[in-house]
C-alpha cells in the first residue's frame, strides 16, 4: 500500500448515511508530464495522455512502463495552454481488434480525430505508423478545443468539441449547428461511407434537418473539457467550463440525451442570461443540474474538471457520488442527490493540485491527475480504511443477485463469527437485519427488497465490520 497523502484536512460528508466518509487522496503514480486524460483498455492498467503527444501506461502497482505506448509528438502542436494531445478512447472490442482513438490539435492548429492500432507483436506498444484519420475540423482560435472522447454502451464514439475559443464565442459557434464546434458529436466508427471515414448513427437526433450537421448529438456548449457516462445507468454527465462567472455540471438520462439537446451557451452561462441576441425562449435550453460561481462559492474558482459517478466497490460510501474539481481553487468536489429536497447538492474539499482530469479503472475506482506535478492520485475513503476491516476471506455471490445471495465467510469462520448482518439502502436506512449463523456459507433471502443498490455490513463480535456493495435486480 502506498503512503497516504494527507494534503490539507479530512472532509466529512453531509450525506445522511450511517457512517461518515472521509474523502482523501493516495499517491498512485508520479513523474508524468502534463497528464490530461486517464483511461483503461479493459484490463488492470491505466493509459495516461500527456499533452505534448505521448500516452504512457501505468501498471496495476503504480509503476510506469519505460517506453511510451504512443509517441505522436511530431504531429501535435505544443504551443498554447489548451492545445496538444487531448483525448483517448479505446474501442469496445480493443482486446480483439487493437483499435484506439485519439483527439489532438495538429501543427496547423486544427482538430484531428484518428484511429491507431496496437502493435502486432507487443501489446504494450502502439503502431505509430497506423494512423487512420477519421475526422478533422478547423479551430478558429487556440483555446476551447474540448477534446475528451468516450464510447457509450451503444458502441458509438462521442467527442467533446469546444466553441472554438476567444472571449464570448464571437462567432456564436455553439449556437451555429452547421459547424462542429460547441457540441457533443456521435459517430459510428465501425463503418465508412464513400466520402467519410465514419458513418452517422441512424439514431442521431438531427438527421434530416438541413440546418444541423448530422454528426451533432448535442450543442450549445462552451468548452466541455470532460464528460463521462455512468457505467450503471448510462446517464451522460458533462462539465462545461464557464466564461466569467459560472461553472456548470450537466446531467441527462440516456433517453433525454438522445432527443438532441441545446445546453444554452452563449445565450446562457449556467442558469443566467448572457448574450441573448437572437436567442429562443428559455424553455428551448437544457440547464445544468448544479455548478458553482467563480467568486460566490468560497475560494475563487475558474475552470471545472469533470469526472465520474463512482460505481466501484472498494468504498461503498462513495457510491453514486459524482466527482469533479476546480483548476484554480484546487478543490475536489462531489454531487450527491438529496432525497429531502429532491435536488443535487455539492460538497467541496480543499486539496493541493491543478486538477486536469479524472480517470476510471476497469473496476470503477477513481483517479485524479495534477497537471503541474505530474502525479496521479487515487480517490479513497479513509473512514472505511480506519473503521471497516474488509476481510479478503469474505465473499458475496451472486452479486448482482435476484432473490437470494450467499455469504462465504471463508476459512476463518470459526474465529470470526459475526453478531449480525445488516443491509442499508443508499439513504442509510436499515432495511434488513440477519442474525449470523454458524455455517461457513450463509444464504440470505432478499426477495422482499426492491431492485437497487444496497450496502451490506457484517459486524463481528470484536466490533470490526466488513462492508460490501450489493446489487439486487
Amino acid at each position: 500500500m502506498k503512503s497516504l497523502i494527507v494534503l490539507v484536512f479530512l472532509v466529512f460528508t453531509t450525506i445522511p448515511f450511517s457512517n461518515a466518509q472521509e474523502l482523501n487522496l493516495e499517491l498512485f503514480a508520479s513523474n508524468l508530464d502534463r497528464p490530461i486524460s486517464i483511461k483503461h483498455a479493459g484490463d488492470n492498467k491505466l493509459y495516461v495522455v500527456e499533452q505534448d503527444g505521448y500516452i504512457k501506461i501505468i501498471n496495476a502497482d503504480g509503476t510506469i512502463q519505460s517506453a511510451p505506448f504512443l509517441d505522436i509528438d511530431s504531429i501535435v502542436i505544443n504551443t498554447g495552454n489548451e492545445r496538444g494531445l487531448l483525448g483517448l478512447a479505446f474501442h469496445p472490442d480493443y482486446a480483439t481488434n487493437g483499435y484506439f482513438f485519439v483527439n489532438y490539435i495538429n501543427n496547423s492548429g486544427n482538430t484531428v480525430i484518428s484511429r491507431f492500432s496496437r502493435d502486432a507483436t507487443n501489446p504494450l506498444l502502439a503502431d505509430a505508423s497506423s494512423e487512420f484519420i477519421i475526422l478533422t475540423y478547423d479551430q478558429p482560435y487556440s483555446n476551447h478545443n474540448g477534446g475528451d472522447m468516450a464510447f457509450a454502451s451503444d458502441g458509438f464514439l462521442y467527442i467533446a468539441s469546444g466553441d472554438g475559443g476567444l472571449y464570448d464565442d464571437p462567432q456564436n459557434n455553439s449556437q451555429n449547428t452547421l459547424t462542429l464546434l460547441g457540441n457533443i458529436l456521435r459517430l459510428d466508427i465501425n463503418s465508412i461511407t464513400a466520402t467519410q471515414n465514419y458513418s452517422i448513427p441512424s439514431s442521431n437526433p438531427f438527421i434530416g434537418d438541413p440546418d444541423v450537421r448530422d454528426e451533432i448529438f448535442a450543442y450549445g456548449l462552451r468548452n466541455p473539457w470532460k464528460f463521462s457516462f455512468d457505467r450503471q445507468t448510462n446517464d451522460l454527465w458533462i462539465a462545461d467550463v464557464g466564461q466569467s462567472g459560472y461553472e456548470e455540471i450537466n446531467m441527462v438520462s440516456a433517453a433525454e440525451a438522445a432527443t438532441g439537446l441545446n445546453y444554452g451557451w452563449r445565450c446562457y452561462e449556467g442558469n443566467g442570461p448572457y448574450i441573448t441576441d437572437d436567442c429562443s425562449d428559455s424553455s428551448a435550453y437544457t440547464f445544468p443540474i448544479e455548478g458553482y460561481s467563480h467568486s460566490g462559492d468560497g475560494l475563487f474558482k475558474c475552470s471545472i474538471t469533470g469526472g465520474y459517478r463512482y460505481r466501484g466497490t472498494n468504498y461503498p460510501n462513495f457510491n453514486g457520488l459524482y466527482f469533479f474539481a476546480d483548476y484554480c481553487s484546487q478543490e475536489i468536489g462531489y454531487l450527491y442527490y438529496n432525497e429531502t429536497t429532491e435536488a443535487w447538492d455539492k460538497n467541496l474539499s480543499l486539496f493541493n493540485g491543478n486538477w486536469s482530469t479524472f480517470g476510471e479503472d476497469i473496476n470503477g475506482e477513481l483517479y485524479i491527475a495534477d497537471i503541474s506535478s505530474g502525479n496521479i492520485y487515487k480517490l479513497i475513503d479513509t473512514s472505511l480504511s480506519i473503521n471497516d476491516n474488509i476481510s479478503s476471506n469474505i465473499s458475496i455471490y451472486p452479486n448482482p443477485t435476484k432473490g437470494i445471495f450467499n455469504i462465504n465467510f471463508g476459512p476463518n469462520n470459526n474465529t470470526d463469527i459475526s453478531n449480525q448482518i445488516t443491509i442499508y439502502n443508499l439513504q442509510g436506512k436499515e432495511v434488513k437485519v440477519i442474525q449470523r449463523n454458524t455455517e461457513t456459507i450463509q444464504t440470505i433471502n432478499t426477495s422482499q427488497l426492491s431492485s437497487g443498490i444496497y450496502v451490506l455490513k457484517i459486524k463481528n463480535q470484536k466490533g470490526n465490520q466488513s462492508t460490501h456493495k450489493l446489487v439486487i435486480h
